[in-house]
């Protein structure tokens, strides 16, 4: 189909030169337009198994402002491509930018030679030529697929995949609609990620002033302040970009052009989410209509009906909504810090909105966040467990509570004034094989299993909030051996420096991989160091949380967002061999030197 001349806008939203199916039906001159009267309610897709693709550069406006985007297709978001289970994929990837690229299928499992991660698994796309991934498709759910090249990931290069089931779909809904939130901004990432490098808290303007202080504004008291002073730490760094950088999209539309998804009421619909973001972390939720999580990293759960959730960077959320009313509902997906929010809308008519609910409390980082778990508790306040109700007694009753962050009662502040002159990087506290360098500026003393805790920000609303503990495998886990040994690995960092790493060294710093035999079975810790969350992602795997809850149905993810001095415990089955990338999924954290690869071996026959 050739590429149709039309304004900027609709060529970005519509304009797609390739093979298979485009999604173009009902296009109309009104879809140039910004605002939900002019907007589709459906994202242009592309219809596998033999897709073409062709990454190149081109001009996005939001919010009336123009900049430069890295492509595909000419779309940003990149187009929707539509797979099914049991089909032999084939890409054909042609690339017309001035310097290499590449596309990595995130959470699809695949040989690892067409996993897309320049040189980890194949050497990348250079300028003005094709490479062609070729797969089979094993799987079905909701993913999505980005750049591993540079910083394009953060320029526009991130686009949805659907594979539908081979056979009938356990998940019962009469329409879709995908959903793919993201982060842009008109500065340029290398820009971003040098001022970071400079001065870590460059984009935070959501310090507490001195009047602030005075007026309790941030909720701590003058003793606690002055722990924090004392720390050199700011207990409401909590995104290193933030709104004050980044306009905050839904399908590539900012809040005031309102993308709009229709229904009928009644209808049961399926809402995709995607966090292809390059840095931030949303709180999902639609005011006045209750969600049902039905599946997680495109693995279906158990439902569970909640009313807010957090989504990680490179985390896939799908939920069934009902929406009985004729009437709109307004999506929002709030930046944790607090400093925007992406706004999207849910109407049984394009041109009608809800009312938008204003941005709510900037959160505060507590003692706990800074890895004394067991000395603060206020995390559990306000928890709920209603996600749990799909669990029989007996569930519910072998469930390991250790494992769900529960700790004991906080400690008062005075009890935990002596704390702030202390050394946050004790090397005494570290284990035998951290690096206790200058990358590393504390070690967290009391980390906690926080899974079964509410998010940062959300501990104390009033209503249902997704939890990791919450999560159900619907299908039992396919490997059932108990681990044969256990692994742990400290996410690191310097935060006055912007240096990121594992176990305090940066994959620059040419370390060494973590190494697994072929299918064996391995118990791996995570424990975050730093004070910052971290999206942890491995490629080619999924892995089973280890949330204490019922035996075999281990929720199996391929992100798992590391709470601020926490740990996370999951278990693997290393049955894919070849070279995976392994790191945090915060763009510029993975650039800063959280990286790694994961090599399993041997690579033919089974181990």
């Amino acid at each position: 189909m050739s590429i149709m001349r039309l304004d900027r806008r609709t060529f970005l939203r519509g304009a797609a030169a390739g093979g298979g199916l485009l999604g173009l039906q009902g296009l109309l001159p009104a879809w140039a337009q910004t605002g939900s009267a002019g907007l589709r309610s459906e994202l242009p897709a592309l219809v596998g198994p033999n897709i073409d693709l062709t990454v190149g550069h081109s001009p996005f406006s939001v919010g009336g402002r123009t900049g430069h985007a890295v492509t595909v297709n000419g779309l940003l978001p990149a187009p929707l491509l539509r797979l099914r289970e049991g089909q032999n994929a084939r890409f054909s990837v042609t690339n017309t930018l001035d310097e290499d690229t590449s596309i990595h299928w995130h959470g699809v499992l695949l040989p690892f030679q067409m996993d897309g991660v320049p040189g980890i698994s194949f050497p990348g796309i250079r300028p003005r030529e094709t490479f062609v991934y070729e797969f089979p498709v094993k799987q079905s759910g909701t993913y999505w697929y980005h750049s591993h090249s540079g910083l394009q990931e953060a320029m526009g290069h991130y686009g949805p995949i659907v594979i539908d089931p081979a056979g009938a779909d356990p998940v019962a809904y009469d329409r879709e609609h995908v959903l793919v939130l993201s982060d842009w901004s008109f500065m340029h990432p290398h820009e971003i990620l040098a001022k970071l490098k400079k001065s870590p808290g460059y984009f935070n303007r959501q310090r507490t002033t001195l009047s602030g202080l005075l007026a309790g504004a941030d909720g701590m008291s003058l003793e606690e302040r002055r722990m924090w002073g004392q720390m050199r730490m700011d207990p409401r760094d909590i995104s290193d970009v933030n709104g004050t950088t980044y306009t905050f999209l839904v399908n590539g539309h900012g809040p005031e052009e309102n993308w709009t998804g229709l229904f009928r009421p009644g209808e049961r619909v399926r809402l995709r989410i995607i966090n292809a973001s390059a840095m931030s972390i949303f709180n999902v939720r639609i005011p006045g209509l209750p969600m049902t999580v039905v599946q997680a990293d495109g693995e279906n759960v158990r439902p569970v009906e909640v009313d807010e959730f957090q989504i990680s960077v490179a985390e896939t959320y799908d939920v069934i909504v009902q929406p009985n009313e004729d009437r709109a509902y307004t999506i929002v997906s709030e930046a944790i810090d607090r400093s925007g929010m992406g706004r999207a809308t849910l109407a049984p008519r394009l041109g009608m909105t809800a009312e938008v609910p204003p941005l709510r409390e900037v959160p505060t980082l507590t003692m706990r966040d800074m890895g004394m778990g067991g000395m603060d508790h206020s995390g559990m306040a306000g928890m709920d467990h209603s996600g749990m109700a799909g669990m029989d007694d007996g569930a519910m009753s072998g469930m390991d509570h250790a494992a769900m962050g529960q700790t004991p009662a906080a400690a008062p502040a005075s009890d935990m004034a002596g704390m702030g002159a202390m050394n946050m990087r004790d090397p005494d506290n570290a284990p035998a094989d951290m690096a206790v360098g200058v990358g590393v500026d504390m070690i967290a003393m009391a980390p906690a299993n926080r899974l079964g805790d509410r998010p940062l920000g959300l501990e104390t609303v009033d209503h249902r909030v997704l939890v990791y503990t919450d999560l159900v495998s619907l299908q039992p886990n396919k490997d059932r051996r108990p681990p044969s040994r256990t692994m742990e690995i400290h996410l690191t960092g310097n935060m006055e420096r912007f240096m990121w790493g594992f176990d305090g060294r940066k994959f620059s710093e040419l370390v060494e991989p973590i190494r697994f035999e072929r299918n064996e079975r391995v118990r791996v810790t995570l424990v975050n160091d730093t004070m910052m969350g971290h999206p942890i992602h491995l490629h080619g795997h999924f892995f089973e949380l280890v949330t204490g809850g019922p035996a075999g149905h281990q929720p199996l993810k391929h992100t798992v967002n590391v709470a601020p001095g926490s740990k996370v415990t999951f278990d693997l089955t290393a049955d894919a061999p070849g070279d995976w990338a392994f790191h945090c999924h915060m763009l510029m954290h993975m650039h800063a030197g959280m990286f790694n690869v994961v090599t399993v071996r041997p690579m033919d026959g089974a181990a």
